[in-house]
């Protein structure tokens, strides 16, 4: 039987993990735990929702060693703040029997903080790309401690447009350190920074993206436009002994503010809202709201699609069809967490159903579709957004038909077509001294007198 007594781990490090109710390790955490350790490069491919973190954190663990040394020895980079307080918790439940420091740094909050936090000294640092290079610029932050580099969600980094300072942080680390990174994905981008970057690396591939989730039970509906959708949600969501914890999610911020504008008349109470233009302490009391049942709703844009682990998710509902179908993948995620059973509804209209063939194509798989609810409401208010796709590009509240004057309006009298001519001072002297000559009209005049 596969444990993770077989991983020789120290007793601290088992007796954590036993505390934490974990009993038997991920394919990928199997695979990843010997091959970590051994110091090779590593490359992990690995679909969302599969233990990614414990995979590289616990070898990482298992072979650090107690130093007073302030700089830090490992780092690990992830794409979102709220990711870096997800690993930080992680890391420490797992080294709480050991004498290791944790540090976390991102964006958003007061760096000056964060420098003396870094000075210190910490053992692991996690951090997000933009603040750990800011802080190494100032001079705050020495990296040439570290010997292992963990990237981890590279191709979210990637596109988030995190290449350039990537490959600035790669220059102020030693070269001669191990290089781990996972993605869910292998695109084009990520495989050219481990050509760039990467020595020989070990590749793993366990669960890739497009692998449909059997844990999850998949169902979709037509639904013909915006408000529609809002009235379908809420009906749905108003079985509360079913959909006991909800994550919501919606293609961009606007759709995400309408979305819950929408629901506050039924659910206030119980709705949540995260997008990236709320700010830090916002987005941080958002999840932690519904992670603990305070929020039993939650309306998200894809900053949350991927690695955050939220507690006994029930349902995720795609609000929008997505229009990358990995994300798709990284959504549906979110439930059916930890071998768990989730469920997973798809809303799509006209206009998304090409997107939502594409999710079935990369999964090779039909999703069901479920039957519209009779006494769900068909909306015929539309957003300014399917106004424009349906051609009605005009003010509604436009009247386009030629206004007659009633009898009611007559010309003006003369005394109000008066126009303001200045004050007669003004006049007395324009009358008085003309308009000055021009250099033009006093040389045509010269000629003039020499005829």
């Amino acid at each position: 039987m596969n444990t993770f007594e077989n991983f020789n781990l120290s007793k601290q490090i088992q007796n954590a993990i036993s505390d934490l109710g974990f009993e038997r390790p991920t394919p990928i955490q199997t695979e990843a735990f010997p091959v970590i350790l051994s110091g090779k490069d590593v490359v992990g491919i690995a679909q969302t929702g599969t233990g990614k973190t414990m995979a590289y954190m616990l070898p990482l663990l298992q072979d650090i060693k107690f130093s007073k040394q302030l700089n830090p020895r490992v780092l690990v980079l992830v794409p979102t703040r709220e990711l870096v307080l997800q690993v930080v918790g992680m890391t420490e439940s797992f080294a709480k029997y050991i004498n290791i420091r944790v540090l976390g740094v991102y964006g958003g909050v007061n760096i000056n903080t964060q420098k003396q936090k870094v000075a210190q000294g910490a053992d692991i640092l996690i951090a997000t790309p933009g603040r750990l290079y800011d802080l190494a610029l100032s001079g705050s932050l020495v990296l040439k401690g570290i010997n292992k580099l963990v990237i981890d969600e590279v191709d979210v980094m990637l596109d988030l447009g995190f290449r350039f300072q990537l490959e600035n942080i790669f220059e102020l680390l030693p070269t001669r350190r191990q290089n781990i990174m996972f993605s869910a994905t292998m695109t084009d981008e990520v495989a050219e920074l481990i050509d760039d970057d990467f020595t020989s690396p070990a590749r793993i591939s366990i669960a890739l993206s497009g692998t449909r989730l059997d844990n999850i039970a998949q169902q979709c509906y037509d639904v013909p436009n915006f408000y529609t959708k809002v009235n379908l949600l809420s009906q749905l969501v108003a079985n509360r002994a079913e959909f006991r914890k909800v994550l919501v999610f919606v293609s961009n911020k606007n759709s995400a503010d309408r979305l819950f504008t929408a629901l506050q008349e039924k659910h206030s109470s119980e709705t949540g809202i995260i997008h990236s233009n709320k700010t830090q302490n916002y987005r941080f009391k958002s999840i932690k709201e519904f992670d603990e049942g305070k929020n039993r709703i939650l309306v998200a844009t894809d900053i949350i699609a991927r690695g955050l682990d939220l507690e006994k998710v029930t349902h995720v509902i795609n609000f929008d069809t997505p229009n990358f179908p990995e994300n798709y993948i990284h959504r549906i995620g979110r439930t059916g967490r930890a071998e768990q059973q989730g469920k997973s509804i798809l809303f799509y209209t006209e206009k998304e159903e090409p997107a939502k063939e594409a999710i079935e194509k990369l999964m090779s798989y039909k999703i069901p579709m479920a039957d519209f609810p009779d006494e769900v409401q068909i909306s015929t208010q539309k957003t300014p957004e399917e106004r424009i796709l349906a051609g009605d590009t005009k003010n509604p509240n436009r009247n386009d038909k030629k206004i007659e004057l009633a009898p009611g309006f007559h010309e003006k009298k003369e005394k109000n077509k008066k126009t303001n001519q200045g004050g007669s001072y003004k006049r007395e002297l324009a009358a008085k001294y003309k308009k000055p000559k021009t250099k033009g009209d006093k040389t045509f005049k010269g000629r003039d007198k020499k005829r």
